[in-house]
């Protein structure tokens, strides 16, 4: 699929990109950029990640290195573009960092395709939430989720949907635009859930990962997008991971229910548009920054989660988000404390960002992970040193690819 702008916005401007009012901050941010319009700009502590591509490509317009890592393991690339990529036999799943391998697939992620992604499901059970393990505060009152204003583009730019396959069927998750220090206002990095990209102790990478930034721009109902067009639904179009990574920990111990890899489920995703060479950050006109510096919740008086909510009662399509204090959830004193703050958003917001006030700036400080069933609250991982390494890695290996 072709990145398509649409045409009902148009030119330069100063614009804000994510916008909301809080507890005691307002999370806002501003930036210089284009619109989706049709303007055309010039053209391991801790860390699994997947081997950089190489740029050449094979007959199969498959990059050359990623057609050998498959063959490695039996993997007819022809095959695999064809379909083959559906066989989801657990001897051959695709598990180790070397391993990683998404190859565009152009025209997979259609828009009824993306429309009935489903979400992936990763709870926590009510007992174990409410287990007195390590240091937890008392479980938040329910905060309702709140449509995020249209268009998307103007007022969350940086956040969209994280579409990927798994043996279940195409799945959705949330992602967030991210700066890249070392590529500044050229970034292609991602940041999402490590349950979005790979399965865990039971898995391994999950396929045709894809990141559709300001999906639905207008926020359309299911009846109004019936007939929609690429571009309604992705305005910006696509952008296939090239490269991801998660840490060892979501790889090693994360499973359906959390498990031990709740309080390290981050990945980092290195993207690259389905056609053409501009950078996700130029298309898009707007990142944020991430904070790994794991400030208490106590310290913070607001924190917001947005993301694309799937399960009942929403259906995957409208981008919410959530303000609350945080709070603290331990799910074992050997594990870091999780943020936890009230927030009705179901399955399908995984992966999505948590945004706080730094001065004037606002950052990307979690993303979330895990709820309840009765989805009541929502929990997401400290960025610390593990996080900065993974990210410090994608920008100084990958970034500039």
């Amino acid at each position: 699929m072709r990145s398509i702008r649409p045409p009902f916005v148009r030119g330069h401007g100063r614009r804000t990109v994510l916008a909301a009012t809080g507890l005691a901050a307002a999370l806002a941010l501003t930036a210089t950029a284009c619109g989706p319009s049709g303007d055309k700009a010039s053209d391991k502590a801790g860390a699994t990640t997947s081997q950089a591509a190489d740029t050449g490509s094979g007959d199969s317009g498959i990059p050359a290195d990623l057609a050998d890592r498959l063959k490695e393991h039996g993997i007819d690339v022809d095959k695999w573009k064809s379909g083959g990529w559906q066989n989801w036999d657990k001897d051959d799943w695709l598990r180790e960092a070397k391993d990683f391998v998404n190859p565009v697939i152009e025209g997979l992620w259609k828009p009824e395709r993306m429309k009935s992604a489903k979400d992936p499901k990763k709870t926590i059970s009510a007992k174990d939430a409410s287990a007195d393990q390590g240091v937890s505060d008392p479980a938040p009152a329910p905060v309702e989720a709140e449509r995020e204003k249209t268009p998307y583009h103007e007022n969350a730019a940086p956040v969209g949907k994280v579409f990927f396959d798994s043996p279940e069927g195409s799945m959705v998750c949330s992602g967030t635009v991210v700066k890249d220090p070392r590529h500044p206002g050229k970034s292609n990095l991602v940041w999402t859930a490590g349950h979005c990209v790979h399965a865990g102790a039971s898995g391994g990478w999950y396929r045709n990962i894809a990141f559709v930034p300001a999906y639905n721009d207008l926020g359309k109902s299911e009846s109004q997008l019936a007939n929609a067009t690429a571009q309604e639904i992705a305005p910006y179009g696509q952008y296939w991971a090239d490269w991801a990574a998660t840490s060892n920990e979501w790889i090693e111990g994360g499973s359906e229910t959390g498990g031990a890899g709740a309080a390290y489920d981050y990945a980092v995703l290195h993207v690259k548009p389905e056609t053409g060479s501009k950078s996700l950050e130029e298309t898009v006109g707007a990142a944020l920054d991430v904070d790994f510096s794991t400030p208490s919740a106590a310290s913070v008086s607001a924190m917001g989660a947005w993301g694309y909510p799937a399960a009942p009662p929403y259906n995957g399509l409208i981008m919410h988000k959530c303000i609350d204090q945080p709070g603290r959830l331990s799910l074992s004193p050997s594990l870091p404390t999780m943020y936890r703050i009230g927030c009705t958003m179901t399955g399908g917001s995984s992966g999505g960002g948590w945004f706080r006030v730094v001065g004037d700036k606002t950052k990307l400080v979690s993303n979330t992970s895990i709820g309840p069933a009765d989805n009541t609250w929502l929990a997401g991982p400290q960025l610390g040193k593990g996080a900065k390494q993974i990210f410090d890695m994608m920008s100084e290996k990958y970034g500039g690819k």
